[in-house]
């Protein structure tokens, strides 16, 4: 049996397994380590130990647990709560205003947590519910809150950019400032969007009744002190990382540290918080390294039997793709793909693949890195099978239907499409923060 058939029958029982409901490692490690056994022989059995000792190898891997820690000690303190209440005051007079308010919330729940898992439960239990309250157009803002939460896998810190730079070899730093610029882009381009939408038809995002907005001045400022907290333990994490004070992991325990003080302070901090908190935090964790560690197993096998020479020979030489068809191929094998999988199983089945050939056709593996990330946004939105489409469906209030969330995703996969070619067609949108950073 040739490398190629090989390579095609681990891709082919991967899929298979994934398609059967089983967990992605699990799935992929079963595959790697049966490969690894026929293929070697009893000496495979020393693969899953190389994998386990690279990964706990890996320092900057402590920021995972930190990360995810402080996203969640911050929404389960209810600070985030706080945020949305005050960006309910500040922009419910404009039309729509509680839409853009719940994107701007969810650029900061990215920014404190790294997951778009934590954004999607925040906006459908507590924008979504007040939003329909006031008379909001639930395909639009269940649209809003699917896109807004999608903005949690590329700003930083984002988990999915620390399993890329893993994965890939990449420097995290460099990552997550390439995300930083897209991604805030991203944002502006749904606000811009619900805006011009509200105007051309007022009754999808009517305004709040005044009498809830009319507070006096004072009142309105002792508001912006809910963005005071998450904004400080931001720039401490992030500004103190950029100015080159504190690596990667000890940002990442400035910011755990700092949401526990929060809660802390605000009188939050009780025995139910820090039980919730670290027992999803130990969840997410977990799964997280075991998808890496199963990562590490396959891409082994893969590199082992030359899988990467032989997808590049066939792009290369025997199709005569020119380095920019080959991207787009990929980019139109992440939204395939994302029909049946979550970002983390598509980074891990296809990055060892890919990223290989990205260097060869000499493109950068840091805008690639963000290329993967948008089109996986992209991906779990679109239907029939899209990931995120029926996270929502599960959070959702009863009055929406899975045909108003097919519906509501399109217009902001299209606004999502437009970001990306612009990240392709101007690499530095992407490229240009993390090259300022990197050169000084």
């Amino acid at each position: 049996m040739s490398y190629e058939t090989i390579a095609i029958v681990m891709f082919a029982s991967m899929l298979a397994m994934l398609l059967t409901g089983q967990r992605v490692f699990g799935a992929i490690g079963f595959v790697s380590a049966a490969a690894a056994l026929l293929l070697y022989g009893n000496g495979a059995v020393e693969m899953p130990f190389n994998a386990a000792f690279k990964l706990f190898n890996w320092y900057p891997l402590l920021t995972l647990p930190l990360f995810v820690y402080m996203g969640y000690i911050l929404s389960e303190s209810g600070i985030a709560n706080d945020l949305y209440r005050m960006f309910h005051i500040w922009f419910g007079g404009l039309k729509g205003g509680l839409a853009v308010g719940t994107i701007m919330l969810m650029v900061v729940i990215s920014a404190m947590n790294g997951l778009s898992v934590a954004g999607m439960a925040i906006g459908a239990t507590i924008a979504l519910p007040e939003m329909l309250r006031r008379g909001y157009d639930k395909v639009m803002i269940t649209g809003v809150v699917q896109a807004g939460s999608s903005l949690g896998i590329l700003v930083p810190p984002s988990v999915v950019l620390v399993l890329y730079g893993m994965i890939a070899r990449q420097p995290v730093g460099k990552l997550w400032l390439a995300g930083a610029i897209p991604g805030l882009m991203m944002a502006a381009l749904f606000i811009i969007y619900i805006v011009v939408r509200c105007k051309i038809q007022p009754h999808l995002g009517p305004t709040v009744r005044k009498q809830e907005r009319d507070m006096p001045l004072k009142e309105k400022l002792k508001l912006l002190r809910a963005g005071i907290i998450p904004f400080l333990i931001f720039f401490f994490m992030t500004g103190l990382f950029l100015m080159g004070i504190t690596s990667l992991v000890e940002s990442s325990a400035v910011g755990a540290t700092g949401a526990t003080i929060a809660a802390l302070v605000k009188g939050r901090l009780n025995k139910k918080v820090v039980e919730e908190t670290v027992r999803k935090t130990l969840g997410i964790s977990c799964m997280f390294m075991w998808i890496i560690l199963a990562a590490l197993s396959f891409g082994a096998v893969f590199d082992g039997i030359g899988a990467v020479r032989a997808i590049e020979s066939l792009f290369i030489t025997n199709w005569n793709l020119t380095p920019w068809e080959v991207l787009i191929m990929m980019q139109l094998s992440y939204l395939v793909m994302g029909m049946f999988l979550d970002d983390t199983a598509m980074l891990v089945i296809v990055a060892p693949l890919y990223v290989p050939l990205i260097i060869t056709l000499g493109f950068d593996p840091i805008w690639y890195g963000v290329l993967y990330t948008i089109t996986c946004q992209i991906a779990y939105m679109t239907p029939p099978f899209g990931y995120n489409l029926f996270l929502m469906r599960a959070m959702a209030p009863k009055e929406i239907t899975l045909v108003d969330i097919y519906r509501s995703i399109i217009p902001f996969v299209l606004v999502m499409t437009v970001a990306l070619i612009l990240v392709i067609v101007f690499p530095q949108i992407a490229l240009w923060l993390p090259e300022y950073v990197y050169s000084r």
